[in-house]
């Protein structure tokens, strides 16, 4: 037997409620390895599964988790042997399947990606699907021709999971960022993980008439779509990106077509769950060589199972700062 955060659903009521439950193995969907699990974190689909599920959670009783961190228990695939360490995220695992808010998992090695070297799994867990995203977002943008001396780079949503994690990255890598944030209070924080520029919400949030503005980023994170998104399209520099990985402001877009025809500007679109292998691999190689550890420390708040259903109502609200780390032997 061992520990779990299970929901269960109130089949007369429709509601769910989620509590830590002692599950053995047997009760484990299926999968070809069972991995002991370390350490999980928090993400805005986490908060979804442990409360009304969002339309995510098919069946219950369910045990949420989008991320984990561990090592191999048993394997049936060659790929992998008992003691590897390994990192998952997506693949609708926590959704669908269940999750990493447990003492074990079972899933599907095709799943998995080795652990990079210099990483470890509770380092991995502060990076998770929100800094895995962050990466991909960061990796896009470079593919596409951005570099450091083509001018800032904006990050919105910076405060947050994955706004700090790429904030932390493109500084490492010698960009400007400027970081959008709602929260004043933030300003110190994102200041230390690199960010030369704080631009409050209100500034950048209001939607205007003109298409186009002045030509002010090199590149751009979005993290939260809508009327913002909007806006940032046409504040692009010539040939610019925007790489678009949430929708915490809607998910509307309230645009004109003007910024891809007269700026050559791009919108990238940036999906971290069912991203190919060979890309996961590149993504977390990238994060093991760029993302500096100490900005990721700086991130880091833990908790235990027993703080996620509290914690899943706090990501919702939008009051989660930095990357959840989740001792699940804790």
């Amino acid at each position: 037997m061992f520990n779990a955060l299970v929901v269960n659903k109130d089949e007369e009521s429709g509601k769910t409620s989620a509590a830590v439950e002692q599950i053995s193995t047997d009760q484990l969907p299926e999968g070809n390895v069972v991995v002991n699990v370390e350490y999980s974190t928090v993400n805005y689909k986490d908060g979804l599964c442990i409360g009304p599920g969002g339309g995510l959670v098919r069946e219950y009783p369910h045990v949420p988790g989008i991320d984990f961190a561990g090592t191999i228990e048993s394997s049936d695939d060659s790929r992998y042997s008992a003691g590897d360490s390994v990192v998952l995220t997506g693949w609708r695992v926590g959704e669908v399947h269940w999750g990493g808010y447990a003492q074990k998992a079972r899933v599907n090695a095709d799943w998995l990606v080795p652990l990079p070297s210099g990483l470890s799994s509770r380092q991995a867990m502060a990076v998770g699907t929100a800094g895995f995203t962050a990466m991909l977002a960061v990796m896009a943008l470079e593919d596409h021709g951005l570099k450091p001396d083509q001018g800032p780079v904006l990050v919105t949503g910076a405060a947050g999971g994955v706004g700090s994690v790429a904030t932390a990255i493109l500084a490492n890598l010698g960009y400007e960022v400027a970081a959008v944030t709602g929260r004043p209070e933030t300003e110190e924080y994102l200041r230390a993980l690199g960010a030369t520029q704080i631009v409050p919400r209100e500034e950048i949030n209001e939607t205007v008439k003109r298409p186009l503005e002045r030509e002010t980023w090199a590149g751009c994170v979005d993290a939260v779509g809508g009327d913002m998104l909007a806006r940032v399209l046409g504040q692009m520099k010539y040939g610019g990106s925007v790489s678009a990985v949430g929708l915490a402001g809607g998910a509307g877009l309230p645009a004109t077509v003007i910024p891809f025809l007269l700026r050559g500007v791009n919108l990238l679109g940036i999906d971290s769950v069912m991203q190919p292998c060979d890309n996961r691999l590149r993504a977390w190689e990238r994060i093991a060589k760029d993302l500096p550890m100490d900005k990721l420390e700086a991130m880091i708040h833990p908790a235990t199972l027993g703080d996620l259903p509290a914690l899943g109502k706090d990501i919702l609200k939008g009051q989660v700062k930095g990357r959840v780390v989740v001792d699940v032997n804790a």
